[in-house]
């Protein structure tokens, strides 16, 4: 799947300006954030937006923009900033912890209307669940993808790997290099494509009470990640 990169205002206010509603309980935003150590005391350098029904996947420039990937306005007067902030917007993330704090150390973004993927396959385990899994881990046990296109996917996410990490040669700079690699923008797709069948397939599996448990535990994830002893 391509991506299409959001490099300007004009660009971002079209996106915006594209955008369905987005407002009701079925989420349609599935969100990831990447940069040079992502907290408040690193760098953002792009979201990565992959917006459902329609199954197309956004890169907004966050280095090139700055405060403007927030502040820019569609034609309704709608903001990324107003979109992440909203609680009546669901928006879909694997573990918010690093990534609200990120927003809300750079740029003031205080989230809200957040559903938390990796808490949800926390809850939905019927083993035990003394320990949290990355979203590699989950992609491999959980997804219905066939032995050959996991092929294909853990090829892509290693490819992407040894470009930004240093521990594989990589920097973590590669995600402010412009024009940016097919490689880094394959690896932020793959971030987000697979989220939505894994939130259905752990949301099928979890009753009434554990989800009144994961949207408390999300929200204390969003408050720490605020605070200012966070990282």
């Amino acid at each position: 799947m391509e991506a299409q990169m959001i490099d300007s205002p004009f660009a971002l206010k079209t996106f915006l300006d594209d955008l369905p509603d987005c407002n009701g309980p079925e989420p349609s935003l599935y969100i990831d954030l990447e940069g040079n150590n992502l907290s408040r005391n690193g760098t953002l350098s792009l979201i990565t937006i992959l917006v459902e029904p329609r199954h197309t996947v956004h890169l907004v420039d966050v280095t090139g923009l700055g405060k403007d990937a927030f502040e820019t306005a569609g034609s309704d007067g709608r903001t990324l900033r107003e979109i992440l902030e909203s609680p009546k917007i669901v928006k879909v993330f694997f573990d918010i912890r690093n990534d609200s704090d990120a927003l809300f150390g750079l740029f003031g973004v205080g989230v809200g209307g957040i559903e938390d993927v990796q808490l949800m396959e926390l809850a939905s385990r019927s083993f035990s669940k003394r320990h949290i899994n990355g979203l590699a881990k989950c992609i491999e046990r959980d997804s219905t993808l066939s032995f050959a296109e996991k092929g294909e996917w853990k090829a892509s996410k290693e490819r992407g790997r040894k470009l930004f990490d240093p521990n594989l040669g990589g920097g973590y700079a590669v995600f402010d290099e412009r024009p940016l690699s097919t490689e880094i923008k394959k690896y932020c797709v793959q971030d987000v494509v697979h989220m939505p069948a894994l939130r259905e397939l752990y949301r099928a599996k979890l009753c009434d009470a554990w989800w009144k448990n994961i949207e408390r535990e999300t929200s204390a994830r969003v408050a720490l990640s605020q605070g200012k002893h966070f990282n």
